[in-house]
């Protein structure tokens, strides 16, 4: 798992200021995603454990996002570059350099993580071993909202992403995985971005039994 880690991990490390100047305000434009996020949000503040971690959060702004809907926001990448704009561009928040398979964070003390297309680099046999650091670190009823490229097809499908090499996935296959791992799927929404690639947008959103 390290090398792609540290390939994926040089490649936007070389993009961050890019990166952040096409990202960071694209969830103006986005109503479907803010949705997700807002009710995510939502009902990891029902749980009364606010904690919450941004795994995967680049230039920061949707840990900030998620510090403005109440929650005790945090943010996690492995890309050092990524974590220091985020601290330039949030100084009032945390963040942190770590590794999506190894989360320096104890068992049990979130009430949510947000794996906003963070997962998308990661090639599907090692998969499972990131959803197992995510339930690990949920309390019991906490919620793991996913985002992904997604594809109307039975498998996923690697492609040229821009910064590192990705993958799109069935959402039936990821819901199936999410539920491997402990998390019990309840919620998604996909949607059409007419992008180029010609992928959905794909949100899952699950709770650990």
């Amino acid at each position: 798992m390290a090398n792609h880690q540290d390939e994926t991990s040089a490649a936007y490390d070389g993009v961050v200021e890019l990166y952040a100047s096409l990202f960071a305000d694209r969830l103006e434009t986005q109503p479907f995603t803010r949705a997700m996020i807002g009710t995510f949000a939502e009902l990891v503040r029902a749980t009364g454990n606010l904690r919450a971690a941004d795994v995967g959060c680049g230039p920061g702004h949707l840990t900030a996002m998620l510090h403005e809907l109440s929650l005790d926001a945090f943010g996690l990448d492995l890309s050092p570059g990524m974590v220091n704009h985020a601290r330039r561009a949030h100084p009032a928040l945390c963040f942190q350099e770590a590794r999506m398979e190894s989360l320096p964070i104890k068992d049990g003390a979130l009430g949510g993580v947000l794996a906003h297309y963070s997962m998308i680099h990661t090639p599907p046999g090692e998969l499972p071993e990131l959803l197992a650091e995510q339930v690990r670190v949920l309390a019991p009823d906490g919620l793991l909202l996913v985002s992904f490229f997604g594809t109307d097809g039975q498998e996923p499908v690697r492609f040229d992403h821009k910064v590192a090499p990705a993958y799109s996935w069935p959402a039936d296959r990821l819901a199936e995985l999410l539920a491997d791992a402990g998390l019990v799927p309840f919620a998604r929404l996909l949607h059409d971005p007419a992008s180029e690639r010609g992928f959905l947008d794909a949100h899952l959103l699950a709770r650990r039994s």
